[in-house]
Order: structure tokens, then sequence, then C-alpha cells
């Protein structure tokens, strides 16, 4: 069975020297890519392939991991160019192994319209990945109404991925037991995603769904923990003014992929919640690898139809982005 992840990441050099050199461009998270995963991002070439090959993957989409070039300003523009002219490349010399989704240059609007559809018609690449946040605006500010609607326009998928809460989150919800403790705690351990999944709460509430209503949207880690509260989230209908009840969009504009979160019960979560045509495979490279033919074996194990595993590995990915 072929099986398609579509959240796998990459840190090219110039980026990270950026983040580096750049003011804002640390939010905290340099520190998360050290030793074998900083050489695993990195790399895009035979020692990428070959653990591809070990965990049972026979297709990566790759992206840029967070936080992406959301704090860095003006520089964004020229840097978001220089990624996805580099990804456009692995993909060109390997098309059977790798696709991409386009970084952008959230901070400049127009910037990141454009960008994304460069990359889209000009580049081949499949839709984009967001990080969130640009400072203090949440991604239902206006500073991203041109993203979406270019992505609408091009009918592509948005991958809305984890970024660090903001400095007075972390602070407040996620500080006080020293600093590994404070940044695990703050992002993979459990800041990461309630910040993603707030976001995309925020822009359901927003309305963005019904000025795009064909815009599809992708959540990691099975949803980012929104699926999981849905009885609640739906009680939002007593007071917002969407022209739809909020699981409605959830059913209807969302998708969910697992990032490496191999646990059977989660995924029929996310099939409860959006049905088997939206579920996405995905193993979170470098980040949740695991030896041991992991991808393959947890398909493989699944108490599913032959069907729908075969939607979930592969085909909702292909019917969604055309592929």
């Amino acid at each position: 069975m072929k099986i398609i992840g579509i959240e796998e990441h990459v840190l090219p050099d110039f980026v990270k020297d950026a983040w580096r050199t750049l003011p804002g461009g640390d939010d905290g998270t340099l520190g998360l890519n050290p030793g074998i995963i900083g050489e695993r991002l990195a790399d895009v070439g035979d020692g990428r392939l070959a653990i591809m090959d070990e965990t049972g993957l026979d297709l990566q989409v790759l992206s840029l991991t967070t936080p992406g070039l959301s704090n860095l300003g003006a520089h964004g523009a020229e840097l978001a160019r220089r990624v996805n002219d580099h990804l456009a490349d692995i993909v060109a010399r390997n098309p059977s192994r790798f696709q991409a989704l386009a970084v952008l240059p959230s901070a400049d609007p127009d910037a990141a319209a454009r960008e994304l559809e460069r990359a889209v018609t000009t580049l081949g690449m499949k839709g984009a990945i967001l990080y969130g946040r640009v400072g203090t605006q949440n991604l239902d500010d206006r500073l991203f109404e041109p993203t979406f609607a270019s992505a609408a326009a091009l009918g592509v998928p948005v991958l809305i991925h984890p970024q660090i809460p903001p400095p007075a989150v972390r602070e407040a919800y996620y500080g006080g037991f020293g600093g590994p403790i404070d940044l695990a705690f703050s992002t993979f351990g459990l800041g990461w995603h309630f910040e993603a999944g707030i976001q995309f709460v925020r822009i359901v509430l927003s309305g963005l769904f019904d000025r795009y209503p064909t815009l599809q949207v992708i959540l990691g880690h099975w949803g980012e923990l929104v699926i999981f509260y849905l009885e609640r989230l739906a009680m939002l209908d007593r007071v917002s003014t969407l022209q739809r009840p909020f699981c409605e969009y959830v059913r209807e504009n969302l998708y969910l992929t697992a990032s490496g979160m191999f646990n059977p019960a989660y995924l029929q979560q996310a099939i409860d919640a959006v049905g088997a045509d939206r579920i996405l495979f995905s193993t979170d490279f470098p980040y949740q690898y695991r030896p041991g033919g992991d991808a393959r074996l947890f398909i493989s194990e699944l108490p599913m139809w032959d069907e729908d595993k075969h939607k979930f590995a592969h085909g909702n990915w292909e019917r969604l982005t055309g592929a």
C-alpha cells in the first residue's frame, strides 16, 4: 500500500542562520533541534530516503519546520522565495519521493499571497503551511486574509502548524519549572497544541469559512485537541453569528493528520469527527521517528476496511491536492 506522509519537516542551513542572526528570528525553539534531529532536518538526500524506506513511507510532503518565517518581518519575503525554490529543487530531483508545501512571508500579506500563487502555479507545490500568529496578530486578523483568499482561489489546502505561545502565556501557564521543562511544556508537551487548535477555532468564529466556503485547512496531531472538545465547542453556536453550526465547519472545511501519533483510538475519534474521507497520514519526521517499520506497521494493523486504509494512507491526500 502506498503511504504518503503529509507533515514532514526540513530546516535548510540558511534559514537556521537567519533565525540566529535576524532580530526576532529565534522564538525560543531553536534548542529543540539538537544533534541527530538537526542533522535529519537538514538531510534531504540518501539519509532521509533510507529512513523513509525503513519506516515504510513512500513519499514525504516537505515543509519548513516551526517557527517558519513569521517573525522575520521584511526579511521574510526573500527567504520564502529561497526556501520554496530550494524545496521545489528537491522535488524536481526526486518527484516520486517528495512533494512540498510552501512557506509564506506572513508578516507581508500581499507578498504572502503572491508567493503562494507562485509556489503553486510555477513551482508545483501542493498548498501552504502557516505557523499561527505573527507577533500578537492571530490567524483571524486581516493580515492573513489575502493568504486565505489566495488558497481558496487556487484550490489548495493550508496546514496550520503549531508555534510556541506568546511570551506572556508561556510565563503564566508553562513557566516556573526551569529552562528545559518550561520549553518542552510550552511546545511539544502541550503548549503547541493548544496554540494551533485555538488558531483554528478563531478562524471559524471569524467567519472565514463563510467568506471562503471551499477553503480547506489541515490540523496535525489529530486536530490539535479541537476534536476532543467538539461537544463543548458546539455550544458556541448559542452566541456566534455564523452561517452554519460550528461542527459543520469541522466536517466540511477541516482535514486531520496523525503527525506521528500512531494511536488507533485517536484515529477513531478523528473519523467520528470528520469522516474517513478527511483523515491524512503523517509521521512528523524527524521529531516522531521511531525505528521498526513504524508507519507501515501502524497502518497494516489497523482494524479498518482496506478501502478506508487506502484513503488514510494516500487516497485522501491525492484527492485533496489532485496529486
